[in-house]
């Protein structure tokens, strides 16, 4: 019988220590009933109520009251440079693509066809390797997808 997580933490309420971790990319932290395993190889059963949108630094607790804190998974990402960089970020949100906002650039995951039209937008690009960590939506925390149009 695998430990059962029914219950999270935000990051603001995450004992300090030594503690269990997982590794998730962005697509992984979006979940409500999985099986997973920790960095260090431990199975664990997730099984929440609703469908959650976890953060770096957020916590899936045990039954025996452990918390297994989530790590933002390296994955392959686009940069995304522009002089106008509002208008860039207007024709991606347009497409209701996640992105993750900087000074002076945008990230969003690897998407050859949208690297494409930013391109032809005038945009540079890079291609790069990072945790991301996206906006969450005017909506609420996290992701967006619920609302209505």
């Amino acid at each position: 019988m695998l430990p059962i997580a029914q219950s999270i933490q935000q990051q603001t309420q995450v004992p300090t220590g030594e503690q269990l971790s997982v590794t998730l990319s962005y697509e992984q932290r979006f979940l409500r009933r999985k099986k997973l395993v920790c960095d260090d190889g431990t199975p664990f059963l997730v099984e929440l109520g609703e469908t959650v949108s976890m953060n770096a630094g957020d916590a899936f607790l045990l039954e025996d009251g452990t918390a297994i804190v989530v790590k933002a998974a390296i994955e392959p990402l686009l940069a995304v440079y522009h002089d106008n960089l509002p208008r860039i970020a207007w024709h991606i949100g347009n497409r209701h693509t996640p992105c993750q906002i900087e000074a002076d650039h945008i990230l969003i995951l690897l998407d050859h066809v949208l690297e494409g039209m930013l391109t032809s937008l005038g945009a540079h690009t890079a291609h790069t390797e990072a945790a991301f960590t996206p906006e969450g939506g005017a909506y609420g925390h996290g992701r967006t997808h619920s609302h209505d149009h």
